[in-house]
């Protein structure tokens, strides 16, 4: 179950907080996820000082714009909207890098009413990480491509072919277009049966919306074995031999079997690398073998649950998810999805 009461998101958050202090290499995520609980359960000063020691640490984060832009969300949450402004400039002010941080900015915006700064930032974000309308979007950038619809249609802007994308990309029941029909809400006092009922099936389909997205935490995780960390894995576990007959047969078959998975309609695919010790270490908390290939999909998803996982497909002009540092479009992306 998911966690519902503030009580239950105390709890979960200081789970996450033992988790990260066993798994000091994913700190980051689990320490963000420990953040979001605090927030849900109203613990918001508490959460300020996680992103706080994050944005602190030595190494420097991952991903220091997205701690910036949940700190900044935080902030202006629990009446610091000065700082929260602060922050939000000092994000703008820079090339985006990270969808979902320019998203949490916007959506800040937009929360507070600020809608023309909020579309702006929309706007920033969709034109900096994707090269046109005409190419592939990865999923963090759906999710830019709706906002952005929804704060223009808020505003009455007339749509541009970065919204006729977006209604390209909705997959609900409900068109877009009506989902974000700021007239909506005049139909809530309506006295018309048949008007209530159609604004109870597009609320609906926002909440299947919503479901799909909370249902995201972790990836449908493929897991990948760098050539010295496989090499050293066959060496010292020869019946995996059959797993991985070559390295360059791993790579291309792990981009069939995600290929497939997609295909199929699995969402939310991602790769996750895997090492020989945190292999060893997860088949002695099985108290398995790490020969027995039954445990390799479960180490997978244990590194994707720790937020390990590396979305998949990359953009075509993004590097390779294999590491030869040519373009996925050029590498093991040459064929169409």
């Amino acid at each position: 179950m998911r966690p519902d009461t503030p009580a239950d998101h105390i709890t979960e958050a200081e789970r996450l907080l033992r988790t990260a202090a066993q798994y000091p290499e994913d700190r980051e995520p689990l320490l963000l996820r420990a953040a979001a609980h605090l927030e849900l359960a109203g613990a918001r000063t508490r959460a300020t000082t996680l992103y706080d020691d994050l944005l602190a640490a030595t190494p420097p984060p991952e991903n220091p714009q997205l701690i910036k832009a949940l700190k900044a969300a935080n902030l202006w949450e629990y009446g610091h909207e000065a700082e929260a402004r602060v922050i939000i400039d000092g994000i703008r002010a820079t090339p985006p890098s990270d969808a979902a941080a320019w998203e949490i900015v916007a959506e800040t915006l937009e929360a507070h009413d600020e809608l023309e700064s909020s579309e702006d930032v929309f706007s920033t974000a969709v034109t900096g990480l994707l090269p046109s309308p005409d190419d592939e979007v990865p999923y963090p950038s759906q999710s830019l491509l709706m906002g952005r619809h929804r704060v223009r249609r808020l505003l009455g802007l007339r749509h541009d072919d970065w919204d006729v994308l977006a209604d390209r990309l909705h997959t609900g029941s409900v068109p877009l277009d009506e989902l974000h029909d700021p007239k909506r809400l005049w139909s809530l006092g309506s006295s018309d049966p048949a008007e209530l009922q159609a604004e109870i099936a597009r609320l609906r389909s926002e909440l299947g919306s919503y479901r799909t997205a909370l249902s995201r935490p972790f990836p449908v995780a493929v897991l990948l074995w760098p050539a010295d960390e496989l090499a050293e894995l066959l060496a010292a576990y020869p019946e995996l031999e059959s797993e991985y007959p070559t390295h360059a047969a791993h790579l291309t078959d792990l981009e069939a079997s995600l290929r497939e998975l997609s295909a199929a309609g699995t969402p939310n695919l991602g790769i996750v690398q895997g090492t020989v010790p945190s292999y060893e270490a997860f088949a002695a908390s099985e108290s398995a073998s790490p020969a027995n290939a039954a445990l390799l999909p479960q180490y997978a998803t244990t590194l994707a649950a720790r937020g390990r996982a590396t979305p998949w497909p990359p953009s075509r002009t993004s590097p390779c998810w294999c590491g030869s540092g040519t373009k996925y479009g050029d590498c093991h992306g040459t064929a169409r999805i």
